[in-house]
């Protein structure tokens, strides 16, 4: 996946750059550190999706209704994935992402959000490809999104720093907060 460079920061409009700092820092994380749920809580409502955010992290993650809005999740983002126009040459890319959702959202819902985190960013990598073309591999990816809107910016940087979180050690606490965090893209794609 792509990866957004410290200095990127600095494409970040000035009243968001604290929100988006506070949950992923310039250094990243060191040793036990994870974000906190108010910092994943302030940048959701920074992407516009803070009170369905906020609704679904308190459901029970078996929940009828949660597993309904994953099903949303995944509905929505297989016609994201199908409207978007590609070169005869990248509809494989297409079908092989469409493929791996399911997945995905199976991993979710059995808890792995380790996993379901570093599968997130993988597929962020694919629909940003599909979306944009090479211009997705390029250094100044997010600020070009940026430049575009800002909240598809701030996104778009969040992907980016996804893998961040592979240096973690997590324990069982910490499991919520990573769900905390994926469920901000979920949020906004399903709104998307």
């Amino acid at each position: 996946m792509y990866r957004c460079p410290p200095c990127i920061n600095l494409a970040i409009p000035d009243e968001y750059r604290k929100t988006a700092e506070t949950l992923f820092p310039v250094g990243g994380f060191t040793g036990d550190e994870m974000p906190d749920l108010k910092a994943a809580s302030d940048f959701a409502d920074a992407l516009g999706v803070g009170a369905e955010y906020r609704r679904l992290l308190k459901l029970n993650k078996t929940d009828k209704e949660m597993h309904s809005f994953l099903g949303h999740f995944q509905n929505n983002l297989d016609l994201l994935i199908q409207k978007t126009w590609v070169e005869k040459a990248d509809e494989s890319r297409k079908e092989r992402l469409q493929d791996e959702v399911p997945d995905f959202v199976a991993g979710i819902e059995q808890g792995n959000f380790q996993q379901s985190l570093e599968e997130f960013g993988a597929i962020l990598e694919e629909l940003a490809y599909l979306f944009f073309g090479t211009q997705s591999t390029k250094d100044d990816f997010t600020e070009y999104t940026f430049r575009i809107d800002t909240q598809m910016g701030l996104f778009w940087w969040y992907g980016g720093r996804l893998g961040n979180l592979k240096a973690c050690k997590c324990t069982d606490t910490d499991e919520n907060v990573l769900w905390a965090i994926l469920l901000i893209g979920i949020c906004y794609l399903t709104n998307f």
